[in-house]
């Protein structure tokens, strides 16, 4: 069933304002509906709305001022501005600011109604074209890179320019950063993107099998070899070499891999003859490199050859920005793949999520969306479905297994409480933000202090 459009009125117009709420809300609309600029732009930093329709003409936060909050924070909502001081300039201005439609007072209600439907349709219609490339890419087995960090779509434009050069690319970061993800994007940006790529992770491999395993052997070259194989450097022959933690391999093997590279040609287990190979080698590690070099772990001479350019990967405690973004990302593709209906992850939780530090970088971040969305019943992640330890770390303590379990009133009363206390007691920037209005808001908290 299609989620129902979020709305949020705001008119400083009593009447004006409750007819467009009840209409909106008989249309079958979730609506929010506020009296006051400032109200309303508390609403919109908390939460996001699908549309905003909004009075031009108020005092201390006008419409105007809404329409550029929301069009920042918020650039696939649509706004609708109402005015009764109608005049060419402010609907051409309001036009130009991005708004999807500007009417005038007094109005129509069926004619309001008509407009929020269509505004409404062309948002359904862009997020419907968006899951549907997402889909497209996911099934072509396109790499996406989420992020909106600065410094990440920097990184991202240097990839883009290196990728076609067929250089080769030494990739640096910590674990679960997303080194592989870069090393599939650059295969799939350059000219060889039809040809394989091979990924060999060099730690997990002894020395005398990475050796087979990259370079294959011919018949009878030792015991047990029954037939010639082929190995990984060769079967990468006209495509990418994906070499990750390159400085676990041992000195021996570096040498080899070195000639590998000068020559273009790799010489099996008991060959006597090379075979030519044509590949572009991508490596990676998450060891600091000038260190590497300086205490041997790394040969220099095969360091120059492999860090031709270098792609550092910054750690996800120092892009806080693309959490949110991650997280959502990870939910949608986790929901999918354990066929749940979860479309969201609350306010509260993303605030877990934000305070966190991150020791496994990205990889551990989709770990936690992953539990969340296997331990969740509902249509979204709420802070229950954390883990204790990361509760624990931002103070925010729920029972568990062992423990004796509170009431689902109690529950309810220990997170509204937070939620306000978050919000210094602001009730309306709450209320958006637990998902209810003002009014069940003070009923529920009215009934706590009764209890009590």
């Amino acid at each position: 069933m299609q989620k129902p459009g979020k709305l949020l009125i705001v008119d400083d117009e009593a009447v004006a304002l409750r007819n467009l709420e009840r209409v909106m809300s008989k249309a079958g609309y979730s609506v929010t509906a506020v009296q006051s600029g400032d109200e309303a732009q508390a609403l919109l930093e908390a939460q996001e709305f699908d549309l905003l329709l909004t009075d031009l003409r108020m005092e201390k936060v006008d419409g105007m001022r809404l329409l550029n909050i929301c069009r920042s924070l918020y650039p696939d909502s649509e706004v609708i501005m109402i005015t009764g001081n109608a005049s060419t300039q402010s609907a051409v201005e309001a036009m130009r600011q991005g708004a999807f439609y500007y009417i005038t007072k007094p109005f129509r209600l069926d004619e309001v109604r008509k407009v929020v439907a269509e505004a409404m349709e062309k948002i359904r219609l862009r997020n419907e074209n968006r899951s549907l490339k997402q889909q497209i890419e996911a099934f072509e087995g396109k790499v996406r890179i989420v992020t909106q960090d600065a410094g990440m779509l920097r990184l991202l434009e240097l990839a883009r320019q290196v990728a076609p050069t067929d250089c080769n690319v030494m990739i640096v970061g910590e674990s679960g950063t997303g080194k592989e993800l870069f090393a599939r994007y650059l295969h799939q940006q350059s000219a060889r993107h039809a040809g394989p790529y091979v990924a060999v992770n060099c730690g997990a491999f002894s020395r005398d099998l990475l050796a087979n395993e990259l370079f294959g052997h011919e018949r009878d070259a030792f015991t047990g070899a029954h037939t010639q194989k082929k190995g990984l450097v060769e079967s990468a022959s006209g495509g990418t070499l994906f070499l990750d933690e390159v400085t676990e391999m041992s000195p021996e093997m570096q040498v080899k891999l070195l000639r590998v590279i000068q020559e273009k040609e790799v010489l099996r287990l008991g060959a006597t003859q090379p075979v030519k190979v044509d590949i572009r080698v991508i490596a990676a590690t998450n060891r600091d490199l000038a260190e590497a070099v300086a205490v041997g772990i790394l040969r220099q001479d095969l360091y120059f050859r492999l860090n031709v350019v270098t792609l550092a990967i910054p750690p996800l405690s120092q892009r806080r920005g693309d959490i949110p973004l991650l997280a959502q990302y990870f939910l949608q593709k986790h929901a999918v793949q354990m066929k749940k209906t979860l479309n969201s992850i609350a306010p509260a939780v993303l605030e877990v999520l934000q305070c966190y530090d991150y020791p496994g970088n990205v990889r551990e971040l989709e770990n936690i969306i992953a539990r969340g969305c296997a331990v969740s019943a509902g249509d979204r992640i709420e802070l229950a479905h954390l883990s204790e330890n990361l509760r624990q770390q931002n103070g925010i303590a729920l029972p568990g297994r062992g423990e004796k379990f509170p009431t689902l009133e109690q529950q309810e009363k220990t997170y509204i409480r937070w939620v306000l206390k978050e919000f210094e007691g602001n009730q309306t920037t709450a209320a958006a933000v637990l998902g209810i209005n003002r009014s069940s808001l003070w009923r529920k908290i009215k009934t706590f202090n009764e209890r009590e």
